[in-house]
């Protein structure tokens, strides 16, 4: 009798131990942190992401990190998979602002806790958002192009995603600022942030828009697309400048191919929404929106 309750005793301890290994968190003190990025295929999110994780490393916290390849569907799956997975909080770089609704309203009805970073959501309850002025930044494009075109050039605008708010601050700032000035938006077409849609969608315009002084491109992946296209159609004389300041981007300005891109330093980016969300993990108050210094780089 004795042997067989120690043995169902011994039983018990080993089906206790093994549910504590099934828990929740086999480390209840590390917090965890949700990083949705819209795309790792372009380094301007490839360094957000590096920054986002080098800082949650300093503070103690662990990353999960999912990529919605652009696809505001798997963007929603994400937020619906990662709420699944322990995390504290949620930052979530949208594909597009309008999209991102959707993603916000499930962490909303989950009562996950959601930082947008880059790019905002149009909709939905959020902690804070993390980004650069990017109004000040399409300003600051325009500025330069004024300071080195005089009067009555010719200017390409390319544009981001449709509906995202990058798309729409950059596109405001810079031409607000254009409209005051004796410059001249040609055309503005979209190419979705993407290099290969940059050099196409150049292509197509110096087809029908041959006289060009400038290309204001909305980031850097554009930006070397189109310079790519009017390389390729010997127009080495016209301005371009980008958005972003990704390592491509400043080496180009430096071998004197691009004019300038605006440096949005995504690495500050990501350390800046680490730490605000470890504020609010702290119970601090947090501040509705944490601006993140901008500068233009030209040679």
């Amino acid at each position: 009798m004795l042997k067989k309750l120690a043995t169902l005793t011994m039983s018990f301890v080993l089906c206790s131990s093994l549910l504590v290994g099934c828990g929740k968190n086999t480390n209840s003190d590390t917090q965890k942190i949700g990083l949705i990025v819209s795309t790792l295929n372009n380094p301007f999110f490839v360094d957000l992401k590096t920054g986002i994780e080098n800082q949650a490393k300093k503070l103690g916290y662990d990353v999960v990190v999912l990529d919605s390849q652009n696809d505001p569907a798997k963007e929603v799956s994400n937020m619906e998979d990662i709420s699944v997975k322990d995390v504290d909080v949620v930052l979530l770089n949208p594909v597009d602002s309008d999209s991102a609704i959707a993603s916000v309203m499930v962490a909303n009805n989950l009562d996950l806790p959601v930082i947008t970073v880059d790019r905002a959501a149009n909709g939905g309850e959020v902690v804070s958002h993390v980004a650069s002025d990017n109004a000040e930044g399409g300003k600051m494009a325009a500025q330069y192009l004024i300071n080195q075109l005089g009067d009555n050039a010719n200017i390409v605008e390319l544009e981001g995603i449709a509906g995202s708010s990058a798309t729409r601050d950059r596109g405001a700032g810079f031409d607000n600022e254009i409209e005051n000035s004796n410059l001249n938006i040609i055309t503005k077409q979209s190419a979705d942030f993407d290099r290969t849609k940059g050099l196409s969608v150049m292509e197509n315009i110096i087809q029908s828009k041959g006289d060009i002084d400038a290309v204001f491109a909305q980031n850097d992946e554009m930006a070397l697309g189109a310079l790519k296209a009017l390389q390729d159609a010997n127009m080495d004389n016209v301005l371009v400048v980008g958005f972003d300041a990704t390592d491509d981007a400043v080496a180009s300005v430096d071998k004197g191919e691009m004019s300038a891109t605006i440096a949005q330093q995504p690495i500050l980016i990501g350390e800046t929404a680490v730490n605000l969300a470890h504020r609010f993990l702290s119970g601090q108050t947090v501040e509705a929106f944490a601006p993140v210094e901008l500068k233009l780089i030209s040679k």
